[in-house]
C-alpha cells in the first residue's frame, strides 16, 4: 500500500503528516511504529492524521501517535504544522482544528510564525492524573517538580545547571514513576530571567526530543504557578525557540514551522 505523506518539524520536533481527508486509512500499532522508526521507516517523533470534521467552524480533526505507537491527545508543534498546511489551502489567517483534547484556535502571525491556543491547564491531582492525592505544585519527588496536564501529563523540574542533567537516564525513570498511571512527559528547565528559559525534554512515548510545544506550555505554566515566570516567556529548546504566553483564553504557543519534504511510502502489509 502506497502512502502519501508530508514531513514537517517545529524547532526539530518532527512529524510525518498524512492527509486522510479523502481516504479512510487506518494503521495498526506495528505499522505506526514502523513509519516512525528512524532506521526502518520514514522517522519522526509523532505520526499525525488530518481527518475531516463536520463542524462549520472547525476545518479539520487531528489525531496524533507517539513513535512507540501510543496515542497522544494533543501536540502543540504538530498542530502548528497542520495549521501551516491548512493556511496555505485557505489563504486565511485564522482557523480551528479539533483534537481529542478539544478545539484549538490557530493564528497565522506572518509567513514564518504560527500561533495555537492549546487551552487551559488542568492542575488537580486526579486530572494529571496521579496515582494518589498529593500537591501538584511540588510533588514529593527529589527536585520537587510541578505537574500539569495539557491533554497529556507533564512533569517540570526547575534546575540550576542543565549540563548536569542526564536526560537519557533520568527521563524514563520519571516517565514510568508509579505516581503517573498514564506515564508523563518530563521537562528540565533553567530559568535565566522571568521572561526567558531553556529546557530539555523527555517526551512520553518518544524519548529525547529537540522540542515540544505542549511541554513548553507546561513548563511556563508551572513557572507562573510558582511565581518564577511572567505570563509571556521565550522558551529556548535544543532545536529552536518558541514563545509561550498565558492569556485569559488559554496558553498560546508561537513558533516557526518547516516543510522538510513530501513523498510516497510503500507500506507492505502481511
Amino acid at each position: 500500500m502506497e502512502l502519501q505523506f508530508t514531513k514537517m518539524h517545529g524547532c526539530g520536533n518532527d512529524f510525518v503528516i498524512i492527509d486522510n481527508r479523502n481516504q479512510q486509512l487506518e494503521l495498526n500499532n506495528d505499522e505506526i511504529k514502523l513509519i516512525c522508526d528512524r532506521h526502518y521507516g520514514i522517522g519522526c517523533d509523532q505520526l499525525v492524521f488530518i481527518n475531516n470534521n463536520n463542524s462549520d467552524n472547525v476545518l479539520a480533526y487531528a489525531l496524533f501517535w507517539n513513535s512507540d505507537g501510543s496515542v497522544s491527545a494533543t501536540c502543540g508543534n504538530a498542530t502548528r504544522c497542520i495549521a501551516s498546511i491548512l493556511f496555505k489551502e485557505t489563504g486565511g489567517e485564522t482557523l480551528n482544528i479539533e483534537t481529542p483534547n478539544g478545539v484549538i484556535e490557530c493564528y497565522k502571525k506572518n509567513n514564518k510564525l504560527i500561533s495555537v491556543n492549546i487551552g487551559k491547564p488542568k492542575i488537580d491531582w486526579d486530572e494529571i492524573p496521579l496515582s494518589k492525592e498529593v500537591s501538584t505544585l511540588k510533588l514529593p519527588l527529589e527536585g520537587e517538580p510541578t505537574v500539569t496536564n495539557f491533554g497529556n501529563p507533564h512533569c517540570t523540574f526547575f534546575v540550576d545547571d542543565l549540563n548536569k542533567i542526564d536526560v537519557q537516564n533520568q527521563g524514563p525513570l520519571i516517565e514510568n514513576n508509579v505516581l503517573f498511571p498514564q506515564k508523563t512527559n518530563v521537562q528540565f528547565v533553567k530559568i535565566f530571567d522571568r521572561a526567558h528559559i531553556k529546557m530539555l525534554v523527555w517526551e512520553r512515548g518518544v524519548g529525547i526530543t529537540l522540542a515540544s510545544g505542549s511541554s513548553s506550555c507546561a513548563a511556563v505554566d508551572a513557572g507562573i504557578r510558582r511565581d518564577l515566570l511572567d505570563n509571556r516567556v521565550m522558551v529556548e529548546l535544543e532545536g529552536g525557540t518558541v514563545e509561550v504566553e498565558k492569556k485569559v483564553t488559554g496558553v498560546w504557543l508561537t513558533g516557526p514551522t518547516k516543510h522538510v519534504f513530501s513523498g510516497r511510502y510503500n507500506l507492505i502489509r502481511n
